[in-house]
């Protein structure tokens, strides 16, 4: 089906509730930090992938008819990507891709009630995912459609097809609500905010639980499929490193991704989702390329936002401008992304767009052992740059928990600095995280923490104040931490005004609308961003001396 039949009585009482509900504010902070103890009853050991056969993710369409369909933003309201797969995808030693030129990418829409009259033609590719090792399965994608619809209305809902019309391949009618225009009064109602989802039968649940809290738009912030848990012959593990240390390369079995396409469509079909790149995304090949799938499969506001990259991009969402990164591609203060961020920042209009919301994969204030400081050269190079100009909130995944953070700045509590919040709990089949660094005799050796693959050497040296100064790690839950729970979930982000956003987690155990962890984040643009535009002044300054 292409329609949801969303009980709209539903979020407009939840709405009600939480607007004359009393909750806690950012204001009354820094909060005391809080542990919640770990649930084991209610958890199972590792998360279990849906099997091959599961019929959720079985090829359903005939010929050249679309299947993974889905709906991305461009850089404002009035544009939206539409992409979907034709055609079916082959793996082996003995693969020959598709002809990207053998069927039409076509979307027909009009605005919901209205005839779909208008049409637009976009463009296609297939993408290879190949090994020159031997043994080791080659993979050629369908047909990927991307089409660009332009000149749309704002907060309004379109009814659309896509497919190719010449040859009576059209798919159902799907439906996606544009964003607001951006100005101080204007937001999605809802944003979704989910990482680490992979495609088990607790990502089952979480895609239930984000059907039913019926989000405007869907971040997805890495850890999309999962794929490169498995060999390309299809076998899979729970940690590839621990099973297939002999492999030559880090192998990938790209049918996860189709499976993902298939399983998601009803919600990504209806709702605009933006993916962020992770590390499952890399998924190195032959002549090393990388991110090749995500890169192909999904489209984004790249060339909009003056990107470059597909790594790096940024939208507006009524009055909320997301910036999203990747510490997977060069972010040194010499690189093309850093170069692109300064830029894009000195562009946001805090009188359009107030709320400034930045979005990457590793976490750079997560207090649990797995990944801990792993982003830590990252941190380096960029944080300053966010904090000086203002940026609110930001969201990370990789670490499977949830954790939100007070507002912090270099690792101190700082009114003006921005609330952390860690959504890597979506349900993939990697271990849930439990162990604290802060939890005696756990804290990791900080030789062990960097990441190869984000780069920049080892930058995690030891705290130079507070109770951990001296350390690697604190003794104790670090007094930046406010919240953190090992449990999957998601998270809902309502922002109601130029300075009031009302921040909800939910746990996949409890009922869709129950939160474990809620509170408004508080923006004060009167305090923070006239201090923070005087630092961007003095760096001004300095810049000049040195180059002088």
């Amino acid at each position: 089906m292409g329609v949801l039949a969303f009980p709209l009585f539903l979020p407009l009482l939840w709405r009600l509730i939480v607007v004359n509900a009393s909750f806690p504010t950012t204001l009354e902070g820094p909060f005391k930090p809080v542990t919640v103890p770990f649930d084991n009853q209610s958890y199972h050991g590792n998360a279990i992938d849906l099997p091959d056969t599961d019929p959720q993710i079985q090829r359903t369409v005939q010929g050249f008819e679309p299947e993974q369909v889905s709906v991305s933003l461009s850089s404002d309201y009035d544009s939206v990507w539409i992409s979907w797969i034709t055609g079916d995808s082959q793996i082996g030693d003995d693969i020959t891709p598709l002809d990207p030129e053998s069927v039409y990418s076509v979307v027909q829409y009009g605005i919901k009630g209205s005839q779909m009259s208008n049409e637009e033609v976009g463009y296609s590719l297939v993408y290879n995912q190949l090994y020159p090792f031997e043994g080791l399965q080659n993979y050629t994608s369908g047909i990927i459609h991307h089409v660009r619809l332009t000149g749309l209305e704002p907060s309004t809902l379109y009814q659309y097809q896509c497919g190719d019309p010449y040859i009576s391949a059209m798919s159902d009618v799907f439906y996606f609500r544009t964003m607001p225009p951006s100005s101080p009064t204007n937001y999605p109602h809802r944003v979704a905010v989910v990482g680490d989802l992979g495609l088990t039968y607790n990502t089952s649940t979480t895609f239930g639980h984000l059907l039913s809290n019926h989000p405007d738009l869907l971040v997805l912030v890495g850890g999309i499929s999962y794929a490169d848990m498995y060999l390309t012959n299809g076998t899979g593990s729970d940690c590839y490193p621990c099973s297939f240390d002999e492999s030559p390369i880090h192998e990938t079995y790209q049918p996860r991704w189709d499976y993902w396409g298939r399983f998601m469509q009803p919600l990504v079909a209806n709702v605009p989702t933006m993916l962020v790149g992770g590390k499952h995304e890399i998924e190195p090949q032959a002549e090393d390329q990388i991110f090749v799938s995500y890169s192909s499969r999904f489209a984004f506001p790249s060339e909009e936002s003056g990107s470059s990259s597909s790594a790096y991009y940024s939208f507006n969402a009524g009055g909320i401008h997301f910036v999203i990164l990747n510490p997977y591609t060069y972010y040194d203060k010499s690189s093309d992304q850093y170069e692109w961020l300064e830029g894009d920042l000195d562009n946001v209009n805090r009188n359009v767009t107030p709320w400034l919301v930045a979005v990457w994969y590793p976490p750079w204030y997560s207090t649990f052992k797995a990944q801990y400081r792993e982003a830590e050269c990252m941190r380096v190079e960029m944080e300053d740059l966010l904090y000086e100009h203002g940026v609110d909130i930001v969201f990370n995944g990789h670490v499977h928990a949830y954790e939100r953070s007070n507002r912090v700045y270099n690792y101190s509590l700082d009114p003006c600095g921005p609330v952390y919040i860690t959504v890597g709990n979506g349900g993939s089949r990697e271990d849930i995280a439990v162990t604290h660094a802060d939890d005696p005799d756990e804290c990791p050796e900080p030789s062990t923490t960097a990441d190869l693959d984000i780069g920049g050497g080892f930058c995690g040296f030891n705290f130079t104040s507070g109770p951990g100064a001296g350390s690697f790690c604190w003794d104790r839950q670090p007094e930046y931490s406010a919240y953190r729970e090992s449990s999957f979930g998601h998270g809902i982000l309502e922002v109601k005004n130029e300075t009031h956003a009302l921040w909800s987690w939910h746990r996949n155990r409890d009922y869709y609308e129950t939160a474990g962890d809620i509170l408004y984040i508080v923006r004060e643009p009167d305090r923070c961003l006239a201090n923070q535009g005087t630092l961007v002044l003095i760096w001004i300054e300095i810049g000049k001396l040195i180059s002088d």
